[in-house]
């Protein structure tokens, strides 16, 4: 799946689970300035490993702190 694709679906997941709207976040959103804690970050990555098939590795999942960050951990788990 190509970085475009994989940006959509993150966004999208994104906004569902966040309730924002998709067209307010990019790649540079970082997930604590739309008001996720911890617990809703793990929701996130667990949405994002449920869409995508994989499993991201503890050292990835710290890094998540933007979209762009969870598009390129869920790039390298493929």
């Amino acid at each position: 799946m190509d970085r475009d694709a994989i940006l959509a679906k993150v966004i999208a997941i994104t906004a569902e689970s966040l309730e924002v709207e998709a067209d307010e976040l990019s790649e540079a959103t970082d997930f604590r300035q739309l008001g996720a804690d911890s617990f809703d970050l793990l929701e996130l990555v667990t949405a994002f490993e449920d869409e995508f098939g994989l499993t991201m590795d503890d050292d990835a999942l710290a890094e998540i702190v933007t979209v762009s960050d969870a598009v390129e951990a869920i790039s390298q788990a493929q």
